[in-house]
């Protein structure tokens, strides 16, 4: 590795600080607020305005960071550009055309944003992943403060963990945990961070993600975890030893304790109601039984709030139907495939592994939640794996 003169380390600690602060405010800004109880009483418009106002932060923070607005070339971010303005142009003619094209206009901006922070893609700090990461920490933080200074709030949502000091669903809480594990799992795996560092991570995120009973978080982070791995498995010891010893605790505690996993896993649902998941595919069937014309079947309705006849639609490809038909859904799927052929012919490294666990947590986790299409947590887990599998910068551009 070149050293670096005086000046050019100084500017890299700076440089680093900024990208997170924008980041920061870009995951403020999806930080959606729910409906659950919360320690001080937040007026639903009041934490809208909030998140939705982060938005101007973190193009203004972005601009001061890449005052010359310099961007690098990007495949991926072209393809959400497209899909934004599409997005945008439907949503002129949606039946609710104010908050339709607030949404569109939003996820323009936030896809401005996130062009403006090309120029620390590829880079060997990997700042997009550090700032990823810290946020995952705070936002975690505030989750477990809620849970200590009123356990009743934090549980209030059907028993399951939740924010109380900000209001974020359980599904999201165990969204933000299973990626701190896993890709703190991943890093400890590479010998990236220390082991006192990762134990921390993984036990905290793993408390946090059995107290939101959130199935599909865990799955996913399983099934990313052993993508990630096996990417690793024949260069690296640690792996290899990890892999068997995680596989016989695994068999050992299905056969000691499956009753107990079985009701966990179950939240007291019948049978019917586990294979429907919760009522999902019913309102599935109803979006695809329902009759739209020629243009909402291509190009969509416009931006919503993920819903149909009142019920939340819980499915990534199911909402992009509704939002940006198969025009959206085909750039969504495209979006998962180039990430992963370039991850499948970038050479064998931590930032494989970990944008590996990011990419697989999304498929799995976007049958059962939303946002690859829109503005979201997922979209930004989907730009940080893109950051690590892209190539380093030949010079710094900002």
């Amino acid at each position: 590795m070149p050293i670096a003169s005086g000046a050019s380390r100084t500017r890299e600690k700076q440089v680093p600080t900024l990208v997170v602060l924008v980041w920061g405010a870009l995951f403020f800004n999806v930080l959606a607020p729910s409906g659950n109880e919360t320690l001080v009483p937040i007026p639903h418009s009041v934490a809208q305005l909030l998140a939705q106002g982060s938005l101007g932060v973190a193009l203004l923070l972005a601009l001061i960071a890449n005052p010359r607005m310099v961007v690098r070339p990007n495949v991926l971010l072209a393809l959400l550009s497209v899909l934004a303005v599409v997005s945008l142009a439907v949503s002129l003619h949606n039946e609710f055309l104010v908050a339709s094209t607030y949404r569109a206009l939003r996820l323009c901006g936030f896809v401005v944003c996130l062009w403006l922070l090309t120029p620390w893609w590829g880079r060997h700090e990997l700042p997009l992943l550090r700032a990823h990461r810290l946020c995952l920490w705070a936002i975690l933080a505030s989750v477990f403060v809620g849970m200590v200074l009123s356990p009743g709030k934090a549980f209030s949502f059907e028993g399951r963990l939740s924010g109380a000091l900000w209001p974020i669903p359980p599904t999201q809480v165990a969204h933000y945990a299973a990626v701190l594990v896993g890709t703190s799992a991943v890093l400890w795996l590479c010998r990236v961070i220390g082991g006192r560092h990762a134990l921390l991570a993984i036990a905290f995120g793993v408390a946090i993600l059995v107290g939101t009973h959130t199935r599909t978080a865990i799955v996913a982070a399983i099934i990313g975890l052993a993508v990630a791995s096996a990417s690793l498995f024949l260069g690296h010891a640690r792996v290899r030893r990890t892999s068997v010893s995680s596989l016989v605790v695994a068999i050992v505690a299905a056969t000691l304790f499956a009753p107990a996993l079985v009701q966990w896993a179950s939240r007291g649902q019948t049978t019917q109601q586990a294979t429907q998941l919760t009522g999902r595919t019913k309102v599935w069937a109803d979006v695809f039984n329902t009759p739209r014309p020629a243009f909402d079947q291509y190009f969509g309705a416009g931006l919503s709030n993920k819903s149909f006849d009142g019920m939340p639609i819980d499915s990534n490809w199911v909402a992009s139907y509704v939002d940006q038909g198969w025009f959206g859904i085909v750039v969504q799927a495209f979006v998962l495939i180039l990430l992963l052929f370039m991850a499948a012919t970038t050479v064998r490294s931590p930032r494989r592994a970990v944008a590996l666990f990011l990419i697989v947590y999304c498929v799995v986790a976007s049958s059962t939640e939303t946002g690859l299409g829109d503005a979201s947590p997922y979209l930004l887990d989907l730009v940080v794996a893109a950051s690590l599998l892209a190539p380093a910068p030949r010079r710094s551009s900002a």
